[in-house]
């Protein structure tokens, strides 16, 4: 097999299903040697099984790739490690982590219970932050040598994360942090031949798919829902064609592709001493007032001008 890809040796977490599948088979279609990494956990991180990691595996040596399957789980820190080991033990060398791995408890604030909290945030946040500590590194490791580094790093963030999404407020916090520890370690690693960067995709999994009432109905042709659609972009970021590109958060649905701007200053005023709480009154509603509004769910700014 040959492509972009060719030669690489890719992690991605959560890839027995979903958006993580597609990932997988597209890496090996493109000529990646993959390790398949999941835990085989229910959608709210229950249980564990390898089998369906298995079966992605099985699909890859079909089509004439390689593929090892791994069933850490990636939020323990030992485990993370392990499975970077893997796969430089295995295939000799590492150039690609995807960080895909997630579950899902939602629940309005007011209901939320600190083990929902917990869970969430682990998997998501911590589930990434260990493998990337692992591979950088490694990574660093290398460079210090003085051996050649080309490496990549993409997380996953979500919509829910970087514009809000009521019901979600573990799942939303731990992909902000996710969004923001991509640019921090964008960053960081660049010294090591190491670029950083994030996709919130938009896709029907498992995660999501209950949130339509009574199901989605067929489609016909092209399914932009379909969790295969973000697996392209994803590639071609792990490609040498993407060392250019690090730090940046795209959003990506079906065929559509756009780079999500983040926090920035807006408007401000600086007196130059002390305020008094009495003054703001006057300041704060004018500032607030000339800022664009917050992005909607969809990303985008209700009173912007097209």
């Amino acid at each position: 097999m040959s492509g972009i890809m060719e030669g690489r040796v890719v992690i991605v977490t959560g890839a027995a299903r979903g958006i993580g599948r597609g990932h997988a088979l597209e890496f090996a279609r493109q000529g990646a040697k993959v390790v398949v990494n999941d835990l085989g956990a229910e959608t709210d991180g229950t249980g564990s099984s390898t089998g369906a990691a298995g079966e992605v595996a099985e699909e890859i040596r079909a089509m004439g790739g390689e593929a090892v399957v791994s069933g850490e789980d990636v939020s323990d820190f030992d485990g993370a490690s392990r499975l970077v080991r893997m796969a430089v033990e295995h295939f000799g060398d590492l150039h690609v982590l995807v960080n895909n791995a997630g579950i899902l408890r939602d629940r309005m604030l007011v209901n939320m219970t600190p083990e929902e909290w917990d869970a969430v945030i682990r998997v998501h946040l911590r589930g990434t932050f260990a493998p990337l500590r692992h591979a950088a590194a490694y990574w660093r490791g290398r460079a210090k040598a003085g051996d050649p580094v080309d490496a990549r790093v993409i997380n996953t963030t979500s919509s829910s994360g970087i514009y809000g999404n009521p019901g979600q407020g573990n799942y939303g916090a731990a992909k902000a942090g996710i969004a923001a520890l991509t640019i921090i370690a964008a960053r960081e690693l660049g010294r090591y031949g190491v670029t950083v960067n994030a996709v919130a995709p938009a896709a029907l999994t498992r995660m999501t798919e209950g949130l339509i009432p009574g199901g989605r109905p067929p489609v016909e042709g092209f399914d932009p829902a379909a969790p295969d659609n973000i697996a392209p972009l994803v590639v071609w970021l792990a490609s040498e064609q993407a060392r250019e590109i690090t730090g940046r958060v795209f959003n990506v649905r079906g065929g559509m592709i756009s780079v999500a701007e983040g926090w920035h200053a807006g408007p401000g005023v600086d007196k130059g001493a002390r305020w008094d709480p009495a003054e703001l009154g006057d300041v704060v509603p004018g500032l607030v007032a000339k800022a664009a509004s917050n992005a909607l769910t969809n990303g985008e700014i209700p009173d912007r001008e097209a």
